[in-house]
């Protein structure tokens, strides 16, 4: 087991490594919806990339969620497959938030072995989460509907 400041140590490496792997500016926050972002996760026994809607209004975070979730089959046949829809998902905090996510089980950001195939996960996935939204934002920002 590694101490907490060298697990921390570890995870910036991983970071910075992936960042020199994939030099490009991701979406994540960027989306000009509140509290609607992309996330990137990894800890030792998974790595997940996740849409997160964390709005503090119930009926707006269901409404973001259900316009997504109306697209399923668009984002799955055309994009990214087996992803998780969960409309009421809680964090450890006791919040709940809409979460989509894809995850990739086994690996881990201490066993630097993994990480080739983490950064390629994220990349190849984050590319399409990205792609997708990129493609249909229109839609899915406009809850009005």
């Amino acid at each position: 087991m590694y101490s907490r400041e060298e697990s921390q140590r570890i995870k910036r490496e991983f970071w910075v490594a992936f960042a020199e792997k994939y030099p490009r500016k991701w979406v994540l926050y960027d989306t000009k919806i509140k509290d609607f972002s992309f996330k990137f996760f990894v800890d030792n026994k998974k790595a997940q990339v996740l849409i997160d809607i964390e709005h503090r209004s119930d009926e707006k975070r269901t409404a973001y969620f259900e316009k997504i979730e109306a697209l399923k089959n668009i984002l799955e046949e055309e994009f990214i497959k087996d992803l998780v829809f969960e409309k009421n998902y809680t964090l450890e905090s006791g919040k709940t938030i809409s979460r989509i996510w894809v995850e990739k089980l086994g690996v881990g950001f201490s066993n630097r072995n993994n990480w080739d195939a983490i950064f390629d996960f994220f990349n190849e996935n984050m590319h399409a989460l990205e792609m997708f939204y990129l493609e249909y934002d229109e839609f899915i920002k406009d809850i009005e509907n």
